[in-house]
């Protein structure tokens, strides 16, 4: 028996670096994925980081790829978190790679987790949209 999901339920799909955004375009009993846009993080350079880190400060030995991915994973959750403060989705599904999900999951606000009806751990950032809605089937 697999979950239903509700027309106009956003997914997205994350790894360290990138997002995909789509929208479900079926009804809650057929999955349409409609690839809505796509996120990229604002990179930091090794000269411009300034010493701060998606909390404030880098960690000694973190490297600047995997600052890069915890900044992208903050990033994507402040805007999940606005957009579900002003009501632009009813529904969430989060599908990105275990690192960058559980760099996303304790960033959600409490309306976002509210939203969210599936995550799976999985990186599907580069499969094609048959695979991902074959995925959430």
């Amino acid at each position: 028996m697999s979950q239903q999901i509700p027309e106009g339920t956003l997914v997205v799909v994350a790894d360290g670096g990138s997002a995909r955004v789509f929208t479900n375009v079926g009804t809650a009993h057929t999955l349409q994925l409609k690839q809505e846009g796509e996120l990229q993080l604002q990179a930091v350079s090794e000269t411009g980081a300034s010493g701060q880190g998606p909390s404030g400060s880098v960690p000694q030995d973190m490297t600047i790829s995997q600052l890069n991915e915890a900044t992208f994973a903050k990033q994507v959750a402040a805007q999940l978190n606005e957009d579900a403060l002003k009501n632009r989705y009813a529904h969430l599904i989060l599908i990105a790679d275990p690192q960058t999900l559980g760099r996303i999951r304790p960033l959600l606000h409490k309306e976002t987790q509210e939203r969210l009806i599936k995550d799976l751990a999985k990186d599907y950032t580069n499969a094609p949209l048959e695979d991902i809605q074959r995925a959430l089937s």
